[in-house]
């Protein structure tokens, strides 16, 4: 899908088009916006604007060097954005900015929601004008900004509630509380995934505005008011960052807190079945010595010897599990 949006007097346009081929208003043309383009878009794209358009796997590379360059005057930047926040698989995605003078082009395979956002809010009159492309990259960076810092401010949300579940767990049954801590450890992974994608995106919004800014020399006002408005996005970048990494290690501590009251559950149930056998091992003592199939054996002839080998019985059972009471180990 290709949207191309062109300049008014006070807000973007969409442009009007019958097909790729029958396009009106180009002249004025501010942000192609390309999403999972056909090769035919792409290449009605290069021919406006005399650039190549980067490849999905050419988007994918991860080093700094094929992530931001510049290239015969036109500058290509790409970041990770994450889609499907809302949702238990959040995934990331690249997304390219190709800046080449005053008009931008994006290009993404899946539909981050501030994408969706910013180019509604582009089209409404008295509002911000984005009078040139990389105003638009401001803009669109902003609101992944934004985004992000709402997804961090929501898991941080979540996170205190998963602490409160974890250390104030009023289940008895034993079952039961294993039970919840174990959907609790899925939770918190869920919300490490999470954590992990948002500082990604971060880091990488954080290097493409640092290395957009080292490229600007031009000393006007505009260019000035520019320079101020990517170090405010670096400052947030930044800042947000650092939260992510204070959640990173909170949910690290609720990690660790989880499995140790597991290993805690585990150990009470092997207590209670180390004590029982120690229990019951003087019982089975006493039976087993009249379980023997000796000839001379007095009690045997007792009367009262049956009777005595129960009591005998019952009270070495109950002689260790008072003395494992007395001691707390019970």
């Amino acid at each position: 899908m290709l949207r191309i949006y062109t300049k008014d007097q006070t807000h973007l346009v969409r442009a009007v088009s019958d097909g790729i081929s029958n396009v009106t208003g180009l002249e004025n043309a501010v942000w192609y916006d390309l999403v999972d383009p056909t090769d035919d878009e792409e290449l009605f794209v290069e021919r406006c604007l005399g650039v190549s358009v980067p490849t999905r796997d050419e988007m994918k590379d991860i080093e700094p060097s094929a992530r931001l360059f510049h290239e015969g005057g036109t500058e290509f930047l790409t970041l990770t954005a994450l889609v499907n926040i809302q949702e238990e698989n959040p995934m990331k995605t690249p997304v390219t900015f190709v800046l080449r003078e005053s008009t931008l082009v994006t290009v993404r395979y899946a539909e981050p929601l501030p994408f969706t956002l910013f180019g509604s809010r582009v089209t409404k009159p008295n509002g911000r004008i984005y009078a040139n492309g990389e105003l638009v990259m401001v803009g669109l960076l902003e609101a992944l900004i934004d985004r992000l810092a709402q997804v961090l401010e929501n898991t941080g949300d979540e996170i205190d509630t998963i602490s409160r579940e974890v250390f104030r767990n009023r289940t008895k049954s034993s079952t039961r509380k294993a039970h919840n801590l174990q959907h609790l450890i899925e939770k918190i992974g869920q919300k490490g995934d999470m954590l992990t994608l948002a500082k990604e995106s971060l880091i990488s919004i954080l290097r493409l505005a640092t290395f957009h800014q080292t490229k600007d020399t031009s000393n006007t006002k505009a260019a000035r008011e520019l320079r101020n408005e990517f170090k405010v996005l670096q400052r947030d970048a930044s800042a947000l960052s650092e939260h992510a990494g204070y959640l990173s290690t909170k949910i690290n501590f609720l990690l660790d807190a989880t499995l140790g009251l597991i290993n805690l559950e585990q150990n009470q149930i092997i207590k209670i079945f180390s004590v029982a056998s120690v229990v019951f091992l003087p019982p089975t003592l006493v039976a087993s010595m009249y379980g023997m199939n000796f000839r001379v054996m007095p009690e045997l002839e007792w009367q009262l010897g049956y009777p005595l080998a129960l009591a005998a019985m019952v009270l070495s059972a109950i002689l260790p599990y008072l003395f494992f009471k007395r001691k707390g180990w019970l």
